[in-house]
């Protein structure tokens, strides 16, 4: 049986809205800039959540809250990949995980890769561990990006400590392979170092493409990797704070075994409610439905940019509902957000907060109605006619 693809809210809705996408311009802008959907909430996290509030379940997240089974479960479901339960720890998102593994695995002033363009945060996440970021940027073939794993082993050798991960990448949508992704453990492994890797938007991988978890890519990479997840950005949960630290030898356990004990308090009792239900089987039919609309407004973007904006580039990601566009050819400047916000009244991501490479690009939330998305291409397009 084939799947509908999951309707977004009607924008009347969307506006009473208090988050950041609904709260930071005037309504007469088109806010695609952060990270957060359109959609409804999952049934079963909406009943999970009213059920809460009914009952008053307001109080301290308890020392075993379950979402380390729920997880496992979750992911042998999703990815064929089963983590032993007793190897996940929790704590309130992934970026809060992803300082305090780096805090533990390196000393102020070790550099940490990072393979831009890539999420902003990354930059101060390693800064806020007291380490220096590295870059090693991805490589670009004109087709597709990947991992630069021969940049990577220089800066490894020349003494870089952690490589902080993006899998799948932020902003290209780049799943990465797990023939990469084994290497780069190899490297790692050779090296003495570790691999953080945040995989906040695996559940949102588009077929044909595979999401390979870094610590499943091989012995070396569960000797060395930590990996840091959440359904906050699938299921539109960034409010609600949960993240699980995903860890798979012995060694690495004990590395965040040793974490000092208030990172999990700092997982919010909603949030590990709405993880739990949003992991549970009874959502999957839901995400079914969202990566169908997804894949769809991924694809129709290309159309419409065809269409309105035929000088930018863009390449259909293989996971997310993020897309990457150069519209450098239309001279809109370094940072062509901000131009494109005042006179369309589109709100993008700037391109220059993910690394100098990107320079001239904009990142698109594709998460909406599909009416919503041509509103907006079609807005940016009659500003290039204009220019």
């Amino acid at each position: 049986m084939s799947v509908l693809p999951l309707q977004a809210l009607p924008l009347e809705i969307l506006r009473q809205r208090s988050s950041t996408k609904w709260r930071s311009y005037d309504d007469d802008v088109i806010p695609m800039f952060v990270a957060e959907t359109d959609f409804a909430l999952a049934p079963a996290i909406t009943s999970a959540l009213m059920r809460a509030v009914e009952i008053g379940d307001t109080g301290y997240t308890p020392p075993r809250p379950g979402i380390d089974t729920d997880f496992a479960a979750y992911a042998e479901r999703r990815w064929g990949w089963r983590p032993d339960p007793t190897r996940i720890r929790w704590t309130g998102d992934v970026m809060m995980g992803v300082v305090e593994v780096l805090r533990a695995v390196t000393s102020p002033g070790d550099r940490v890769i990072v393979t831009p363009p890539v999420y902003p945060p990354f930059y101060d996440t390693v800064e806020e561990a007291g380490a220096v970021v590295e870059r090693v940027p991805l490589v670009d073939d004109g087709q597709r990006w990947s991992l630069d794993l021969a940049g990577i082993e220089r800066a490894l050798a020349a003494g870089a400590r952690s490589v902080l991960l993006c899998n799948p990448h932020n902003p290209t949508g780049t799943v990465h392979t797990r023939e990469s992704l084994t290497s780069l453990a190899r490297l790692a492994h050779r090296y003495g170092a570790t691999v953080v890797s945040d995989e906040i938007h695996a559940p949102l991988t588009h077929a044909p493409s595979v999401f390979t978890p870094f610590l499943d890519a091989g012995a070396e990479a569960a000797a060395v990797g930590f990996a840091v997840t959440s359904a906050s950005k699938t299921y539109n949960l960034a409010g609600l704070k949960c993240a699980v630290i995903v860890t798979g030898a012995d060694e690495t356990a004990a590395v965040v075994q040793a974490l000092p004990w208030e990172v999990e308090w700092r997982a919010g009792l909603f949030g590990v409610i709405a993880n739990r239900a949003a992991f549970a089987a009874e959502s999957d039919a839901w995400l079914d439905s969202l990566l169908v609309a997804l894949d769809d407004n991924r694809r129709l973007l290309a159309d419409l940019l065809a269409e309105h904006l035929p000088r930018a580039r863009y390449r259909v990601p293989d996971a997310g509902f993020l897309a990457w566009v150069d519209v450098s050819a239309y001279g809109w400047g370094d940072n062509p957000a901000p131009h494109i916000r005042r006179e369309a009244k589109v709100a993008l991501h700037h391109g220059p907060l993910f690394g100098t490479e990107g320079v001239g690009h904009v990142r698109i939330n594709v998460g909406c109605a599909p009416d919503v998305l041509r509103e907006a291409i079609q807005r940016i397009g009659e500003l290039a006619s204009r220019s």
